[in-house]
């Protein structure tokens, strides 16, 4: 009778413990910054597309999301194991640029870590994935911390924006805060289906959102043309996965051609991007955050060389590395492996600082800028 007495409390503990986790869940979801699945009108267009089947966004490959015989305990495990050298021990070089004050009409680019960069070309000036907290993650007190860098940038630094481009919505490329802070400086915010519903969520009008399915084409001003091309990735912000679509995106300036990479796993689509839309005058390629255990979903160094083969580009700026850490290999693998395959393709590089102003009519900087710091 004793023992019934005590497995009966343990039980109703137990329960107790489960329904109080499960209220805190629900309330942390109903925060802001986890956006809101797309409805109504916007829900009726994904449907009509053919990228979107059996209720979901799906690749143009089967695409699993863990290679054969990964289990999720072991892959978390591993991530909160220490590792070797997965952060720099000192604070990134960079340079602090007024990027209101550039002036030179030729076409640069900007680029601030990860996969934040700005274009300034044809008198437009266009922002990529920005991402400007803290920590890519729903909540500012846990998740992957900014490396620290000389001299940072936020967004009061930027002039006023003609055009916002994100590639999905995962957190490291669609940002709460920084999307609350730009929703008054920029004109347009071009975003992959469904993408559009966190934004009007957060406040951004309705009329300066346009959403792209995959071969999509807007010319969104005089002379500059965006096409929303295939990603291999997926998408999500809570526990529902692929309700949004991610994309890579060709956009022709008047005077250039350049391949904004996105998220991708490596497949034949840059391929096919590069005999329909090549060659280009800059592709930036993810290189960064892959590992193993998830190789479908990221590239490897070796396969970022080769798609900027396959997209037949004059130049490779490999991104989404020198920011965060959501993966397991060292801060500064991606570059070092990225640039010693490229050399064996013949597949020229660029490696700028953070924040350093590169030309597109200039030669392209390629300091090995890293390689002092541990």
């Amino acid at each position: 009778m004793r023992l019934m007495k005590i497995l009966k409390r343990i039980f109703i503990g137990f329960i107790i413990i489960i329904l109080v986790l499960t209220s805190l869940t629900f309330i942390a979801m109903q925060q802001p910054s986890f956006g809101k699945l797309p409805s109504g009108k916007r829900l009726e267009r994904i449907q009509q597309s053919p990228n979107f089947r059996d209720g979901s966004f799906q690749n143009v490959y089967e695409t699993k999301m863990m290679a054969e015989g990964v289990s999720y305990p072991k892959m978390i495990i591993d991530f909160f194991g220490k590792g070797v050298d997965r952060e720099p021990t000192k604070i990134l070089p960079s340079v602090k640029t007024d990027l209101k004050s550039i002036t030179t009409s030729e076409p640069v680019i900007i680029w601030f870590g990860h996969s934040s960069y700005l274009i300034k070309a044809d008198g437009k000036n266009i922002l990529v994935d920005p991402v400007f907290s803290e920590r890519a993650s729903p909540f500012q007190f846990i998740g992957s911390r900014n490396y620290p860098i000389k001299q940072p940038y936020s967004i009061a630094d930027f002039p006023d924006i003609d055009m916002v481009i994100i590639s999905h919505d995962h957190y490291d490329h669609l940002d709460y805060n920084s999307i609350l802070q730009l929703k008054s400086k920029a004109k347009l915010f071009c975003v992959g289906l469904g993408v559009g519903s966190h934004l009007e969520y957060w406040g951004v009008e309705p009329d300066k959102i346009k959403e792209f399915d995959w071969w999509q084409s807007e010319q969104i001003f005089p002379g500059f043309e965006l096409i929303s091309t295939p990603a291999r990735h997926f998408s999500g912000r809570g526990f529902t996965r692929n309700k949004t679509l991610w994309s890579s995106y060709v956009l022709k300036t008047p005077s250039k051609k350049i391949f904004i990479g996105g998220d991708s796993g490596y497949d034949t689509s840059f391929k096919t991007i590069g005999e329909k839309y090549g060659p280009f005058d800059l592709s930036i390629l993810e290189c960064g955050q892959y590992d193993k255990k998830w190789p479908f979903i990221h590239m490897m160094p070796e396969e970022t060389a080769q798609a900027a083969v396959d997209l037949n580009g004059k130049v490779l700026l490999p991104v989404h590395w020198a920011k965060f850490t959501l993966a397991l290999h060292p801060w500064k693998d991606p570059v070092e492996r990225v640039t010693k395959a490229a050399e064996l393709l013949n597949q020229p590089v660029t490696t700028p600082l953070i924040g350093e102003v590169v030309e597109f009519n200039s030669p392209f900087p390629n300091t090995r800028w890293w390689e002092p710091i541990k």
